[in-house]
Order: C-alpha cells, then structure tokens, then sequence
C-alpha cells in the first residue's frame, strides 16, 4: 500500500481498560485526528469548512484489530487515499513504533455534505488532487 500521510502519536495511561490495552473505542480517535492532521497539510481546515458549510463525515467504517497498544507505547498512524464516487475512502494503519507490528487496521468511507445535501466538495477534491489518480 502507498502511505501518502503519517504521524506518530504515544498511547496516554487514560486511554487504557482494565486489561491495560488501549480501549477500542480509542483507536477511532487516532485515525480521525490522523485525517484531520492529513487535512491541515493540505492547507484545508476541519472547522474552516464547516463554517463554510461543508462537512465530511464518516459513512462507513470497517475495522481490524491486530495487536493491542499499551500505556505509552509510541506508535505510527499512516495513511492512504483513494475516491470512489462521492466517498473519499481512507486506509488507515496503526503500527508500534518499536517493532513495526501492525495493531490496527480500518477503511473509513467519507462523504460531504454541503450546505444540508450530500454532494461533490471542490474544496476537497482540490486539497486531495495530488493524492488521486487523474481518473477517480
């Protein structure tokens, strides 16, 4: 797969259960904030848009977990891009840094909703061009 984004993130003690991994519903936060910082490097802003009445919200996830993270391991949120239609369609893996062992796994389908409609966003095609093949 060709990675077109990446940060690294540590797991922080509040974000584990019980059993001393990372709570499952966690892992949706990483991979958002992986997009969103992906957004700002293209010179686009989450909450800018919004205010220009263009959301992208999520459709569809679909999600593997691998290998659990622990209290502060560092690990590598990446990410790759593709369209289809109207959805914008991101795979996001999460990998440990210490060993490169992949923890997680998910495709997230994205759509915008402009002004209350479902609909094409200019804003986001263009941020995203460089990404896209030619022929999306």
């Amino acid at each position: 797969m060709k990675y077109i984004f990446e940060t690294r993130m540590e797991v922080r003690d509040y974000e584990c259960d019980i059993q001393g991994i990372v709570n499952n519903a966690n892992y949706l936060h990483y991979i958002e904030h992986t997009r969103h910082l992906f957004l700002l490097s293209t010179g686009v802003s989450f909450a800018e848009m919004h205010h220009r009445g263009v959301d992208a919200v999520v459709a569809r996830m679909n999600l593997q977990y691998k290998v659990p993270l622990r209290c502060d391991d560092i690990f590598i949120s990446r990410l790759a891009l593709h369209k289809k239609g109207l959805r914008y369609i991101f795979q996001q893996d999460l990998y440990r840094a210490s060993d490169e062992k992949l923890c997680f796994r998910a495709t997230a389908e994205l759509v915008c909703i402009v002004n209350g409609r479902l609909s094409d966003s200019e804003d986001y095609n263009r941020a995203f061009a460089p990404y896209l093949p030619s022929a999306s």
